[in-house]
């Protein structure tokens, strides 16, 4: 059996509402909702289920202390010219930077492919089309926004399901700082 996993970090929801109130001002965007919201850490894809057990395995040894985040700026990701997705930023962190690291390690003992991309710690807010309006104006209205900081105090093993209304986030394996 296949599944589709990824490992993230899931922000407080005091940080969730905030992000949810500026979804707004996109015409035709599809916002995320509240169980959407993360910062993906490392997409792995689909995997066989021995080799999600193996990876389950094998994030469990990452240590890692709490440490701050702060959302800070938004972005987009654009394909061939057209907008694909609006998020929010994150200011740098050594200590993100080292978890991702770690976890970046985890997935290729057990096998996984490196990740080809360079890691851009971003919360997507929106998915685009070709049917979505312009998004100048919530670009500039968010490109300065700051939110308050909130600790990561774990990260998370999930699998990913994809419908037509969008994808259903199911935590499998929680790994605590220590």
């Amino acid at each position: 059996m296949s599944h589709r996993v990824f490992v993230g970090l899931r922000p407080p929801s005091s940080v969730r509402d905030r992000l949810t109130d500026l979804m707004e001002g996109v015409e035709n965007a599809r916002w995320q909702d509240d169980d959407q919201l993360h910062l993906t850490l490392r997409y792995v894809g689909d995997v066989e289920t021995h080799q999600a057990d193996d990876l389950a395995e094998g994030l469990s040894s990452i240590i890692f202390e709490s440490f701050d985040l702060v959302i800070a700026s938004s972005g987009y990701f654009e394909r061939k010219g057209i907008l694909r997705a609006l998020w929010a930023g994150v200011e740098p962190s050594e200590p993100l930077i080292r978890l991702q690291r770690k976890v970046e390690r985890a997935c290729q003992d057990v096998g996984i492919e490196p990740e080809g991309r360079k890691f851009l710690p971003h919360i997507t807010l929106a998915r685009l089309n070709t049917a979505s309006g312009p998004a100048h104006a919530f670009l500039s209205e968010t490109s300065r926004m700051r939110l308050e900081p909130w600790t990561v105090q774990e990260f998370v093993l999930f699998e990913s399901e994809l419908h037509p209304e969008g994808s259903i986030y199911t935590p499998i394996v929680r790994y605590p700082a220590q």
